[in-house]
């Protein structure tokens, strides 16, 4: 990328107007309770990955301001919270399934609305470019209204009675309580909402905070919050984790914790709980999902697939290909076309046609792949693209590191971001080895054409991962697909239907099969006199 003023933003004028910010937006609402309330406190900035040029050196263009709440806020949160879930007998937990449907398609109508607004915040907060930020919010939209669909499939169901052994039973779903959500930056509407959404549906109050990065695109989103659920069935909050998530887990109220991002930081908040055996985790956490090129790989189409499994969004994906194994039969021929690729990749402001490479959104960010880059040079590797690992204010051009070998920070570190470590391997038991001792078991991707040689190596990588990409680029989509991970990559399992069963448990009402029992069962249904017990059936 030779153009690097493309990467440096000049005049606001100088942006298409649908996507300009000419004055900062500044947050002073969080929801609470069912009503917006104003924050007069401290505040905190938000700085867009993208740089403008002030005189001779680069700075991130500041976009507005959000509040920063203290403990009482956040504890105001969980008392509403909790009034609204009032251990199992709210209104919104003891809701007919029909009427809490009804609240969400609400809440989608009401979103669809906002959906310039949120496009918009999502290039300038994260960098995303503007095709993968509008494909971000449709895919939210989609999830809600696929969940409406698994939630009726599910209620169907469970409309019927079971007689097993004399006993009649009904069995059902039912919330588990209050439920913290807090989601990634990398995909911080989409992700997030694939918690937040079953957790609401299915009963369960909800306090959400919005991840670190990508807060601003939440604020229009939450009048239809406010009026599409009953009060205090979802609170934000917003802050610095240790002062607002760390009173919340630390009261013991928090029955979920439904997390995506480092391990480090979900044992945090888990260790704060007094109660671990009353706190159920749902957490996404790390991967290094190798790509494995056997020498039988079409390379045209496994650079392709490669390309987009290590490089969309930078990187930044926990589902990314994060180190490829190339069989060295194939290595020198892959790495001519994959570097070309890569070199080939546009790079500009997330509103530019075509661009495929932008500003990374952390802090020093360039910094650590920078280290990275020279922890692999230090012990015998190189970059073999084209000015791969140059940096301009907060950009890096993509790096193709190779070779890289054990040892290497790189070979085991997710690097989430846009450098692309390269092994080869004679023995197929090398990179098998390598996903048997990584502290990963999120996903592979598996590039060749010898289904014999392909099943031998399905059969023991479905026992380490949880999916196994034939030919593709490892990735979560679609989201009726379970996805999961083993050992240090998740906790809980998030497709449609799945998540619907990790924000509940089921419960059921019992009795032995009497002419008493069937008489006060056939009369509690037929006069409709419980929710819970029920043969109600949603079209």
């Amino acid at each position: 990328m030779e153009d690097w003023n493309a990467v440096i933003l000049g005049r606001m004028e100088d942006v298409p107007e649908p996507f300009r910010i000419p004055s900062p937006i500044e947050q002073h609402g969080y929801l609470c309770d069912g009503s917006i309330r104003e924050w007069a406190g401290p505040r905190q900035d938000v700085v867009s990955p993208i740089c403008e040029a002030a005189g001779d050196t680069l700075r991130q263009k500041r976009i507005g301001g959000y509040p920063l709440l203290s403990e009482r806020e956040a504890l105001e949160a969980l008392d509403a919270a909790c009034r609204a879930y009032d251990h199992g007998r709210g209104v919104w937990p003891t809701m007919p399934v029909e009427e809490r449907i009804k609240c969400a398609e609400a809440f989608a109508y009401r979103m669809k609305e906002k959906r310039d607004e949120v496009v918009k915040l999502l290039m300038w907060e994260i960098g995303k470019a503007l095709p993968d930020a509008e494909k971000e919010f449709d895919r939210t939209v989609d999830y809600i209204g696929d969940t409406i669909d698994a939630l009726k499939n599910l209620d169907r169901q469970s409309s019927r009675f079971v007689i097993e052994q004399g006993v009649i039973g009904q069995i059902r779903r039912a919330p588990l309580g209050v439920v913290l959500c807090v989601g990634p930056y990398n995909y911080p509407l989409n992700e997030t909402f694939t918690t937040l959404i079953p957790a609401l549906i299915m009963g369960n109050a909800v306090i959400f905070k919005p991840p670190k990065l990508g807060i601003l695109l939440h604020q229009p989103l939450l009048e239809p919050f406010r009026d599409s659920f009953p009060p205090g069935v979802i609170n934000t909050v917003y802050g610095k984790g240790p002062i607002v998530l760390g009173p919340l887990m630390r009261s013991g109220k928090v029955d979920v914790l439904a997390f995506i991002g480092s391990s480090q930081v979900a044992d945090i908040l888990r260790k704060q709980h007094p109660k671990p055996h009353r706190l159920r985790c749902v957490l996404g956490l790390e991967a290094k999902n190798p790509g494995i090129l056997l020498k039988d790989a079409e390379i045209d189409h496994a650079v392709r697939e490669c390309i987009l499994g290590a490089l969309s969004f930078n990187g930044q994906r926990c589902t990314a290909l994060k180190i490829l194994f190339v069989h060295e039969d194939i290595v020198d021929a892959f790495l001519t076309k994959f570097c070309d690729a890569v070199d080939g990749l546009k790079a500009g402001m997330p509103w530019d046609r075509g661009v495929q490479v932008t500003a990374l959104p952390e802090d020093d960010k360039t910094g650590y792949l920078d280290e990275l880059i020279r922890d692999a040079r230090d012990k015998g590797a190189r970059v073999v693209n084209k000015g791969g690992g140059r940096v301009t204010g907060n950009y890096m051009s993509p790096a193709v590191v190779y070779p890289v070998t054990k040892g290497m920070r790189l070979y085991t570190e997710e690097q989430f971001g846009p450098v692309v470590p390269i092994a080869t391997f004679r023995d197929i038991q090398e990179p098998m080895q390598y996903v048997i001792e990584s502290d990963y078991g999120q996903q592979v991707s598996l590039f060749g054409t010898d289904p014999g040689l392909l099943a031998g190596l399905i059969d023991p990588l479905v026992n380490q991962v949880c999916r196994v990409n034939i030919n593709s680029q490892c990735q979560r989509f679609p989201d009726t697909f379970p996805f999961t991970g083993r050992k240090d990559s998740a906790e809980g399992t998030l497709s449609v239907s799945d998540a619907l069963r990790v924000f509940t448990i089921r419960t059921l009402v019992a009795a032995k099969e009497t002419d008493t029992n069937r008489r006060i069962i056939r009369s509690i249904v037929t006069e409709r006199h419980s929710r819970f017990l029920s043969t109600d059936f949603i079209l």
